[in-house]
């Protein structure tokens, strides 16, 4: 079965990582890691997602540990900022950005804000689940109807 992912995924994931890293050697590398962890977690793979989706999500949870491990003081605005849009930030229109993302989080329930505090620090949804006293499903619905909510107004307003 990987072989057949990597056949079908890997041109994909290998894009994808070049367009975060910005580094084709790094995205290779990145690649390789990204199978390497698909095949050891085939077996918990559970198919609520496409293959490509799982693929890519393991993609960028090894992009931001990398990320960490270059930069280890990224700050919380920056991953805030990949929380929206995989970019980091560095012109001022980003950061008029990051400004308008953290005053709509505020408009949002507490518990709204700690999921998206802790998915922003790469915190897995079963320890945001533990943290918060939810299921992982609930933490997964918050995030992503957060996340939604935030790229619709964003794009609205001309900032996305």
């Amino acid at each position: 079965m990987m072989e057949e992912l990597y056949t079908a995924y890997r041109d994909d994931v290998y894009r994808y990582l070049v367009s975060l890293t910005h580094d084709p050697a790094r995205a290779e590398d990145l690649l390789s890691e990204t199978f390497l962890q698909a095949i050891q977690s085939i077996d918990r793979f559970e198919a609520r997602s496409g293959e490509k989706t799982w693929l890519f999500g393991i993609a960028r949870h090894l992009w931001l540990q990398d990320l960490r491990r270059q930069r280890p003081t990224v700050c919380y605005d920056d991953l805030l900022g990949l929380y929206v849009e995989d970019t980091l930030p560095d012109t001022a229109v980003q950061r008029e950005l990051l400004g308008r993302i953290r005053e709509l989080l505020a408009r949002k329930d507490e518990r709204t804000r700690r999921v998206v505090a802790l998915r922003v620090q790469g915190i897995p949804y079963d320890r945001i689940a533990a943290e918060l006293g939810i299921s992982p499903g609930s933490a997964r619905v918050i995030d992503c109807r957060a996340r939604h909510w935030l790229k619709e107004i964003l794009r609205k307003e001309g900032l996305l």
